[in-house]
């Protein structure tokens, strides 16, 4: 039997995911949770092979989980499951570590099937997704870029952003001027509404 671990906020959607995922013969669901950071404790005491993780959800995304598991349960492959297919998500999710990335409207079988691969070792990818990631290639910002960009969608101040990260007012213009330019934005809140959208945040 495959064990696996449901990360997944939303009670209804993990509760259907459990149902459908049980009826194979081969898989069974030892552990449900609806934090991003529960995940490492209920691996740790249930032992999963695989562990499936919505990125959203309170407490830590799933991508944050994918990397404490990494390193806390080495074992246990994580598979990234989400609503949210963006190409950036999908790099980042290869870069913590994650053995797949599907998205939530495939069909249950193809899920499975996927569980059973990454057991094989494989790494199983969403084939829409991965040409996505290979047409738009890696995030154009730098790490502080991203940082500004984040403390910069929600419409706050320069000097909101400079206090928030500790950063002058000056060096917060550069590093937006720098994003809004490499994303092709006009306004600092539209950069980080392009960088979200490509999964770049």
């Amino acid at each position: 039997m495959i064990r696996v671990l449901l990360a997944e906020d939303q009670s209804m959607v993990r509760g259907a995911l459990r149902a459908l995922l049980e009826l194979e013969d081969d898989i069974e669901v030892v552990a449900e949770v609806g934090r991003g950071d529960e995940v490492v404790a209920a691996a740790v005491e249930h032992r999963p092979d695989v562990a499936l993780l919505d990125i959203e959800m309170p407490g830590a995304d799933g991508l944050t989980a994918a990397r404490e598991l990494a390193t806390a349960l080495p074992g246990c492959r994580a598979v990234i499951l989400t609503t949210f297919g963006r190409p950036g998500f999908l790099r980042r999710a290869m870069e913590v570590g994650a053995a797949g990335f599907l998205v939530k409207d495939a069909p249950v079988a193809e899920l499975a099937q996927g569980i059973r691969a990454v057991m094989a070792g494989e790494r199983v990818i969403d084939r829409d997704l991965a040409a996505a990631a290979l047409a738009i290639g890696a995030t154009p910002l730098s790490a502080r870029e991203a940082d500004v960009l984040r403390a910069a969608a929600d419409g706050a101040t320069v000097a909101d952003i400079a206090g928030r990260l500790f950063l002058s007012e000056g060096t917060v213009r550069n590093y937006l001027s720098s994003a809004i330019g490499k994303t092709g934005a006009r306004t600092r809140v539209e950069a980080a509404r392009v960088a979200e959208d490509k999964g770049w945040l």
